[in-house]
């Protein structure tokens, strides 16, 4: 089925909805690379119209990858809800847009709705939204989850504490880990990227952090960022797992090129909810994504990066997860060139990821040889804060030694909180008040010198 649209006296033709999509999405260097992006401005805004008028329901009837070669595509179809479709069934994207914007798309709607959306129509509409659109959308949904804190309730804002160090040293850990503590951080989860898979080195790090949340009573969760099957096997020999992490995507050939399959993303899931480690909640499950992983793969099929990061959001939702978060300028400047395609990037994926009924948080990020710089990371942090960002990553000084990249760092957290009037997840804030690292107004207060809290570095560093 092909689309056409005039413009300026010129007719434009796209053959294939995927074509389409490709045309119709904002400028970024990975579609550019990949030979899909728009051949002109021009191009992009007919191709807009064209989408503007496709029904959503063509998404079910016209698969972006073939049915019978894809397990993503399988597993959106065979669950699409379609009571839950229903009410706006009928319309088409550009109306779904205006829908969307509207005061009867509310909290309510929008958590009804999410079971009967496609990956592929949130990524169309959003592609005719502008940022403001794209904040004022996101703002309104709310996700809920739970293990041992409470993430994503309205007027919190929550963080991963990301203590990572070069060779996993114990002492390095427990610095960054305490900076973190001390300013607040670490609600969402306290998540180390190790520095080798190894089975062993993933333990000692497990016991290092199960050993200070349960000593302590800090009500967070931990998470060592390894490959799911070193989590399973880890998880047989009696590891203290809280939170099973995998990176995915969102086609079969880009999961088999990070060796994953649904089959053992089930096997994991439910060996996860049989350890039964939550105090509030059982969401167990911890996925990153990014804009780019795909076509890096040589695993996209033709479909546009944008279109592709939101099928990954498809699989994280059969899953049920505690915690999803886009590392959207962590590929680097091949995919998202600048400060301005990562923001725009940021965005949609969080618009997109809360439209499927998902825990949407960010690592905003850049590597160093993109062209971005702090100022950047300013303003994602802020206007995914006024979006409803269910958490955001936080390295201390926003530089991880470890990945080598530019992040978000535990200060920032407590400017977009102080900033917004957002507080940290419930359970964690009374743990943060009856430690007295509160003031009377429910700011971290200062903590030099002499805190209970500095025993923990103390005690790991022997």
């Amino acid at each position: 089925m092909s689309y056409t649209s005039v413009l300026g006296g010129r007719h434009h033709r796209f053959d294939t909805l995927a074509r389409l999509l490709a045309a119709a999405s904002p400028e970024r260097s990975g579609d550019r690379l990949a030979g899909l992006a728009a051949t002109s401005e021009q191009e992009r805004v007919a191709a807009r119209w064209a989408l503007a008028d496709v029904p959503l329901a063509e998404f079910l009837a016209e698969p972006l990858i073939p049915y019978e070669t894809d397990d993503v595509t399988r597993l959106i179809l065979d669950t699409h809800d379609t009571a839950a479709f229903a009410p706006v069934a009928g319309l088409t994207v550009g109306e779904f847009r205006e829908w969307l914007l509207s005061p009867g798309a509310d909290a309510g709607a929008l958590a009804a709705l999410a079971p009967g959306l496609t990956p592929e129509m949130v990524a169309a509409v959003s592609k005719l939204m502008g940022n403001a659109d794209l904040v004022a959308v996101a703002r309104k949904v709310r996700v809920v989850t739970a293990f041992r804190s409470t993430i994503g309730l309205p007027g919190r804002l929550a963080t991963r504490l990301q203590p990572n160090h070069p060779t996993d040293d114990p002492a390095g850990v427990a610095a960054a880990l305490l900076d973190g503590l001390l300013l607040g951080s670490g609600d969402a989860v306290i998540g180390i990227n190790p520095a080798t898979d190894s089975p062993k080195a993933v333990r000692d790090l497990l016991e290092l952090l199960d050993g200070v949340i349960q000593r302590y009573a800090i009500p967070t969760q931990s998470c060592v960022l390894c490959h799911v099957t070193t989590s399973v096997d880890l998880m047989s020999r009696g590891a203290p797992v809280d939170l099973v992490f995998q990176s995915i995507a969102g086609t079969q050939a880009a999961n088999a090129s990070f060796g994953v399959t649904l089959g053992l993303l089930d096997e994991a899931y439910e060996a996860a909810l049989a350890l039964e480690r939550g105090t509030v909640g059982r969401n167990v499950m911890y996925f990153e994504t990014g804009q780019g992983s795909a076509l890096s793969a040589g695993a996209h099929h033709g479909v546009d990066q944008q279109t592709v990061e939101a099928r990954a959001y498809a699989v994280a939702r059969r899953y049920d997860p505690l915690l999803v978060n886009t590392v959207v300028g962590f590929i680097g400047p091949e995919y998202l060139y600048d400060g301005r395609q990562i923001l725009r990037a940021a965005l949609e994926d969080h618009f997109c990821g809360k439209l499927l009924g998902l825990p949407m948080g960010l690592d905003i990020c850049y590597t160093n040889h993109a062209d971005a710089d702090d100022d950047d990371i300013a303003t994602m942090l802020t206007m995914l804060g006024v979006a409803g960002a269910s958490f955001v990553i936080c390295t201390p000084g926003g530089d991880d030694i470890m990945l080598n990249y530019q992040s978000a760092s535990y200060h920032d957290a407590l400017y977009l909180r102080e900033v917004l009037g957002l507080r940290p997840a419930p359970e964690f804030e009374t743990w943060l008040d009856s430690i007295g690292l509160l003031d009377e107004r429910g700011a971290i207060r200062d903590a030099a010198g002499g805190h209970p809290l500095t025993a923990i570095g103390r005690e790991l560093a022997a």
